[in-house]
């Protein structure tokens, strides 16, 4: 499988979800479930069987994250000397020229995107539009609205 992008950050919610899935809802879940069972017929136990459900769930998940980190390229930038490029990870503030407004967005992989953090995925149009631009260029983004101009006014990594 190709390698995914990821930020420390990133990985490191992925393996702390990973761990209370792992060493308190599982067992919780276990224990829930011979509760259950002692009640009697299987067949009419609701609480069973949503019991079982939620097991499904919290093992096809435990399943997801180690796939997940498995595949991730960690990727740290504070390590790496600005040189007022945007790359994975870079923290980029942009002007839109023709309204004035400034934004700041952190360049994450597709499973810590959350735009209302302004953490936007590698692969969004607007990063896909800064990726590889320095400080200072100005970028034309596809947008729904047709492109919208944009100003680099600073790249960090941290």
């Amino acid at each position: 499988m190709n390698k995914v992008p990821m930020t420390v950050v990133g990985a490191d919610q992925l393996r702390k979800e990973l761990e209370i899935l792992k060493f308190d809802r599982r067992p919780k879940i276990t224990e829930a479930i011979a509760s259950a069972r002692e009640l009697g017929d299987l067949k009419e136990n609701a609480e069973y069987h949503a019991a079982r459900e939620e097991q499904g769930i919290c093992e096809a998940r435990i399943r997801d994250i180690e796939g997940k980190l498995s595949n991730a390229q960690i990727i740290d930038v504070t390590t790496i000397e600005n040189t007022g490029r945007v790359i994975f990870g870079a923290t980029v503030t942009i002007l839109n020229i023709d309204t004035d407004a400034e934004v700041t967005y952190r360049i994450v992989g597709d499973d810590e995107a959350d735009i209302k953090q302004n953490l936007i995925s590698v692969n969004s149009p607007i990063a896909r539009g800064l990726i590889g631009k320095n400080e200072g260029d100005e970028v034309g983004i596809s947008t729904p609205g047709g492109i919208t101009d944009y100003e680099i006014v600073s790249v960090e990594y941290l």
